[in-house]
Formats: C-alpha cells, sequence, structure tokens
C-alpha cells in the first residue's frame, strides 16, 4: 500500500511539473512575440508631387529575449514606392536585443501625378502597426518646366545677354530635350550646360538641369525691346519660355564733307562754302546735335543750320559750313577743326584749307614790274646816247 501511494505521488509530482513547465513557457514566448514596438515622433507629413518623404524609425523590444520581425508597408495607393534600409543597405527584416532597439529608415516617394489630398499608410513589423500619413499639399503633373531666374535684361547693342534657366523634368522617365530659340535673323543665341554648348539635354526623371542662354544681337539693331521665345522639347512633354533683350543701342557718327574730301582752298580775306554730312552710324538716336569750330586767328565760321534736333539709325542730314579766311592771311596751307556734338557722342573733321594771294595784288606786281621796265627804258632813250 505505501509502495502504491509513492508511486502516485511520484506521478502526481512528474505531471505537475509537465504541466507547470509547459504553463510557464506558453506565456513567455507571447509576451516575447507581443514586446515589440515601432516608434517615430513623425506620424502625419505634408510633401509635394514627386517629393521624398524620410522617416527615422526605432524597432523597440520591450521583452525579455531577442526578437526579429519582417517589416513591410500596406497601402493601397499606386504609383506610390518605398525603400527601407539600415547601415547603407536595404532591409526587410530586423532583430533586436531586449531592452534594446535598432533604427531604420524608411525613404516613401510622392508620385508625380498625383491628387492633392490626405494618404494613410501602415508600416507593419509582423503584428506591430504604426500608422502614417502623407499630406501632398498640391495636385501633381506629368510635365516639363523651364523657368528663368531673370527673363529680361537691358544693355548697348554690342553687349553679350546672358541668361540663366533651369529645366525640370516632372516625368517618369528619362527625357532628351532639344533646345530651340525663335530669334530674329541677325541674333546669335546659344545655348550652355556644365560650361558646354549644347542643343539638347538629358535629365533624369523628377531631376533639373541648370542651363546658360548667352544672346547677342545684330551690330546696328536699332534700339529697343526684344522678345525671343525659347522651348525644350521632348517625345513626351515640352516647355516653353521668353527671354527679353532691352537694347539700349550705341552712340557713334560719322561727320565729313559730301565728297568725302577734306581740303579746300581759299583767298585771303575771302570765303568757301562747303557741305558737311552727318551720319549716324549707332543704333540709338542722335539728339540736340550743335556744331563749333577751331580756326586760325581773325579767322571766320559758321554753319547752317547751327542745330539739328535728331538723327535717326542709319540717316543722316547735311550742314552747311562757311569759312571766311582773313585779309592778313598769307598764301599757305592752313587746319580748320569742325566738330558735330550730341549728348553722348560727337565726331571731327579736320579740313586743310590752302590760302591763294588776292588777284588785286597780283595785278599790282604785275604793274609795278611793267613800271620799272618803263622807267629803264625812259632812262636808256634820254641817257643811253651821251
Amino acid at each position: 500500500m505505501l509502495l502504491f501511494f509513492r508511486k502516485a505521488s511520484l506521478t502526481l509530482l512528474i505531471l505537475f511539473t509537465a504541466l507547470g513547465g509547459s504553463a510557464l513557457t506558453g506565456p513567455g514566448k507571447a509576451s516575447a512575440a507581443g514586446s515589440l514596438e515601432l516608434y517615430t515622433p513623425y506620424l502625419e507629413w505634408s510633401a509635394a508631387p514627386g517629393e521624398t518623404v524620410s522617416y527615422s524609425i526605432d524597432l523597440v523590444n520591450h521583452g525579455s529575449s531577442t526578437a526579429s520581425a519582417s517589416l513591410s508597408l500596406e497601402t493601397a495607393h499606386k504609383d506610390w514606392t518605398y525603400d527601407m534600409s539600415a547601415g547603407g543597405r536595404a532591409i526587410s527584416r530586423l532583430a533586436v536585443k531586449p531592452g534594446e532597439s535598432q533604427t531604420f529608415t524608411l525613404d516613401l516617394e510622392v508620385p508625380l501625378k498625383v491628387d492633392k489630398g490626405r494618404y494613410a499608410f501602415n508600416l507593419k513589423a509582423d503584428q506591430t502597426t504604426l500608422p502614417l500619413v502623407v499630406n501632398v499639399s498640391e495636385q501633381g503633373t506629368f510635365k516639363t518646366e523651364l523657368t528663368l531666374d531673370q527673363a529680361n535684361m537691358e544693355g548697348h547693342s554690342d553687349s553679350t545677354f546672358t541668361y540663366s534657366a533651369v529645366l525640370r523634368n516632372r516625368t517618369t522617365q528619362k527625357q532628351t530635350y532639344a533646345l530651340t530659340a525663335q530669334a530674329e535673323q541677325g541674333w546669335d543665341v546659344r545655348f550652355k550646360a556644365d560650361s558646354n554648348s549644347v542643343t539638347s539635354v538629358e535629365v533624369e526623371p523628377n531631376a533639373e538641369k541648370t542651363i546658360s542662354i548667352e544672346v547677342k544681337p545684330p551690330e546696328q539693331i536699332k534700339a529697343g525691346t526684344y522678345d525671343i521665345p525659347i522651348a525644350a522639347a521632348s517625345g513626351d512633354s515640352t516647355a516653353n519660355a521668353s527671354i527679353e533683350a532691352v537694347v539700349t543701342g550705341t552712340y557713334d557718327m560719322k561727320f565729313t564733307t559730301s565728297n568725302e574730301v577734306l581740303s579746300t582752298d581759299v583767298r585771303a580775306g575771302s570765303e568757301r562754302k562747303l557741305t558737311f554730312v552727318v551720319q549716324n552710324t549707332g543704333s540709338a538716336d542722335l539728339q540736340d546735335l550743335s556744331f563749333s569750330s577751331s580756326a586760325p586767328t581773325d579767322w571766320e565760321v559758321s554753319f547752317e543750320p547751327s542745330a539739328i534736333n535728331a538723327i535717326a539709325p542709319g540717316e543722316s542730314k547735311q550742314v552747311q559750313a562757311t569759312i571766311k579766311s582773313s585779309e592778313k592771311a598769307l598764301a599757305g596751307d592752313y587746319v580748320v577743326s569742325l566738330t558735330a556734338s550730341s549728348a553722348n557722342k560727337s565726331a571731327n573733321a579736320d579740313l586743310r584749307v590752302t590760302v591763294k594771294s588776292s588777284v588785286l595784288w597780283g595785278w599790282v606786281g604785275v604793274l609795278i614790274i611793267l613800271a620799272v621796265c618803263a622807267g629803264i627804258y625812259y632812262l636808256f632813250r634820254k641817257y643811253g646816247r651821251r
């Protein structure tokens, strides 16, 4: 009987130990499995189409043993893409020691073609869930954008106008854009990228390219405002823009005689009329022209007209200069400097004037010679026989 009691007691002890161990082991594993937590302080972000939202996520193990979990992102929205990484590599599963945490990064890319609104996602580590929200701040597009930092510039006709533009590829594919400009004849328009002259550029999806545009107007262009349409076109989309060049013009003139001969002659005390031509060889109007001179002492110079209101680019006007020499001027060559002046430009014409002796003095000399000859003849006739 005693033997039977001992065997029964031993059997009950073994059974109790087995049941107790089973009971203790089961809840411990369940506790470890439910001890993971996903944490980030930023649960709701705002982003624009084409941007990438980056979350720094902590996987925390509150259990007493090492736990691991598979990572995934649940979403019902199409065209959204994501990457999870840690230590510079893509990951799909993490193990965390008890009482510690592991940090990983979730990069969530907003599609380019997306409606404005609120989008919800569930980040999961096995059964643990972290709800995330992205608010798309504007309506998405599928297009190309071409923008200019400064669309209008001002300079002379001999200046080079340089513009800076940014070409943005807001599509999902790599694009090759042909660059064109619709400028008037005589204008030189060049595109540059990475300091090289180009006619086309390649831009990756959701990327941008800085382009420099150099514009040189024709030399004799008139002052004014000129618009030049530019375009970047690919097989899928085209972007247009316009640049503006304000040409203030250059000031230049030519001042010479009508036959371009800068020499004449005049007798002492007499005057000579010469026709001069003032030509506007610049690209801006010449305003308020006046005339002046620098002549030898006792010489007189006058102009008719004495002033000209304006001369348009490429045009010319005549002015008559009257030069009167001094009565005491000796025979020889003299220089008379004539000047045409405007507010922005002036031009000189140096005229060589040859003074000839007066005809009266010539006849006086002839008469003196004749008188001397007659006197000698008279003396020879009267006293020659003696």
